[in-house]
């Protein structure tokens, strides 16, 4: 009995290695090339395994998408909650900003992934969508701190700040042209919508 199991726990580690190893493939691809240049061919040739034995780990593209999306949701999570709290919540505001726009102008398959409906034909599973959304819903709670309650505006918010990424990283990528407008923005935001 502890035979089986340990053999099956081996295994399983084994498995979840050579995940690993095909996702972090995945993402030097893309990283390179671009979303649009993920072929399971030349993801298994730079895991160094066939292309059949991808299917084993993951059954198809989009699977190797979710797994990347809810990978990168989970880094923003993350990110998120190390952020640093304090007793002023406009300062709060601003350090969350600032942090979103770096995690994705950082890397920008990862941000296309996330927030642009960048890969036809994939819908991130409920499972790697609920990692977002509780992304998210840090960001409502430090608007409402701010005195930001109508749910409208949580959406100009979302649209305001991945506008300045979209444009950071489309006309002025690897500076600061877009990016260095955070502070502003949130100032404008807060003085038309805050209800402190």
């Amino acid at each position: 009995m502890v035979k089986t199991s340990v053999a099956s726990g081996w295994r399983e580690a084994r498995r979840e290695n050579a995940r690993a190893a095909v996702l972090a493939a995945a993402w030097d691809l893309v990283r390179e090339d671009g979303l649009a240049a993920l072929s399971l061919r030349e993801l298994a040739r730079r895991a160094g395994i066939t292309t059949p034995t991808v299917y084993a780990y993951y059954e198809s593209k989009n699977a190797i998408f979710d797994a990347m999306f809810a990978e990168a949701a989970q880094e923003f999570v993350d990110l998120k909650a190390s952020l640093p709290a304090t007793d002023d919540p406009r300062r709060d505001l601003l350090t969350e900003t600032r942090a979103f726009v770096d995690f994705c102008v950082s890397d920008v398959p990862r941000y296309q992934l996330l927030f642009q409906r960048s890969v036809p034909g994939f819908q991130p599973s409920p499972e790697s969508y609920e990692l977002a959304v509780s992304a998210l819903e840090v960001t409502r709670e430090l608007l409402a701190r701010n005195g930001v309650h109508d749910p409208r505006y949580l959406d100009i918010w979302t649209a305001v700040t991945t506008g300045l990424v979209d444009q950071q990283v489309a006309n002025d990528p690897g500076g600061d042209r877009w990016s260095r407008l955070v502070d502003d923005v949130v100032q404008m935001f807060l003085a038309q919508f805050s209800k402190n």
